[in-house]
């Protein structure tokens, strides 16, 4: 089981890798195929959006077929197969296809590592073991940062992308081998998809999930280089540099997160107050738009750093499901989680280039980046009124 558990982490590595190696790969996609920020946008956007379309099936299929061939497969065929096409595209719109593929490969191996946490480990270390995958997992975050620029410096970057497809098969391989589907306990009773959206105490948590994720994702996988090349002129170093102190800072900040829930007692305040403060680092952007280089880089890494808390709030809704429907339930939590990134990757786009035609950079940046802020607000009035629950 811990091997198999090892591979699905490798893979959830990659996933964090694939979902924000757009923002150092931005200047040289735009400078080779022409890909502009509303181009990268979109494609960044159908990663998010092709993961979280895949949760429905997929929590079908870990309740089903159990979580070795479900990941193996998809993992394979979606993920290796689309970092190829990425590699070998010649305009963005194949750039865009690669990036719906690779989501769709990414989108069963994290929920796979819940679905053998909540399977086989104890309910309350379901959010420590899944605060700590996602941490470990950040190692992907931090690869697309500083080591990204310097691979694409020394190798091109179509080799680079090439090898990491290469990279994505193998450990594929390692799944199907390793991985161990957890026993199901006989006349276990089945259940929908619609007995998960009966359970009242699930929805604050889900209006939660939609809004956590989506300025760490943004900010980090998107927007952060465009960003610091327009207002400060940062150099591809120099973005290499501050996407890894964000990555550090979201890997920190998942570790962090991971045993608070048990000792502090409460999981909704934990969240509730990391979110408050990815609210206020978000709006300040917009308050302050023409903020010192060394400010604007503190408050990515804390956004970053208090942005993590993505685990959590699955833990939180977990605590609400019966057995039967384990794997629904993570994947329905994960669906909103992906999904309202990828509306907002989707939005940001067309958003930020109304912005730019009416707005001085730092002005437009300053609100889009406020607009993450104001939507983590109201997912915390409504997930104020959530009921606290610890295993």
């Amino acid at each position: 089981m811990k091997a198999g558990l090892a591979f699905l982490v490798l893979g959830y590595v990659l996933s964090q890798f694939y979902r924000a190696f757009l923002a150092v790969l931005a200047p040289v996609l735009g400078a080779e195929i022409g890909a502009t920020p509303e181009d990268l946008a979109r494609a960044s956007g159908l990663w998010f959006a092709a993961f979280a379309l895949m949760q429905i099936p997929v929590g079908w299929a870990l309740d089903t077929i159990g979580p070795r061939l479900t990941a193996s497969v998809l993992f394979a065929v979606g993920g290796a197969g689309g970092a190829a096409v990425f590699a070998l595209a010649q305009d963005p719109e194949t750039l865009q296809i690669a990036m719906a593929l690779i989501g769709i490969g990414c989108s069963p191996v994290l929920m796979a590592s819940y679905y053998i946490f909540a399977r086989v480990y104890p309910p309350a270390m379901f959010a420590t073991l899944a605060g700590v995958t996602v941490g470990v997992s950040s190692l992907g975050n931090i690869a697309s940062a500083l080591p990204m620029a310097v691979a694409i410096d020394a190798f091109g970057w179509r080799e680079t992308v090439m090898a990491m497809a290469v990279l994505t098969l193998g450990i594929a391989l390692g799944m199907a081998l390793l991985v161990q589907d957890p026993a199901k306990p006989e006349g276990e009773p089945k259940g929908s998809l619609l007995d998960i959206l009966r359970i009242p105490g699930l929805w604050p948590i889900l209006a939660m999930m939609l809004v956590c994720y989506a300025p760490a994702a943004g900010i980090r996988g998107l927007w952060v280089a465009p960003f610091l090349t327009d207002i400060h002129g940062a150099t591809l170093a120099q973005i290499g540099t501050v996407t890894l102190l964000m990555g550090l800072a979201m890997a920190a900040g998942s570790l962090t997160y991971a045993p608070l829930d048990r000792l502090l007692g409460t999981r909704k305040w934990v969240v509730l107050g990391g979110n408050l403060v990815v609210a206020i680092c978000c709006l300040t952007f917009w308050m302050a738009p023409m903020a010192p280089y060394g400010m604007a880089i503190l408050l990515v890494t804390m956004t970053g750093l208090f942005g993590a808390s993505y685990a959590v709030v699955i833990a939180h809704g977990r605590s609400f499901l019966p057995g039967h429907l384990t794997g629904r339930g993570v994947t329905l939590l994960n669906l909103f989680g992906m999904g309202g990134a990828g509306v907002m990757q989707f939005a940001s786009g067309p958003y930020f280039a109304r912005l730019s035609a009416s707005h001085a950079p730092p002005q437009a940046f300053g609100t889009l980046f406020g607009v993450f802020g104001a939507a983590v607000l109201l997912g915390c009035a409504v997930y104020i009124f959530s009921r606290d629950r610890a295993d």
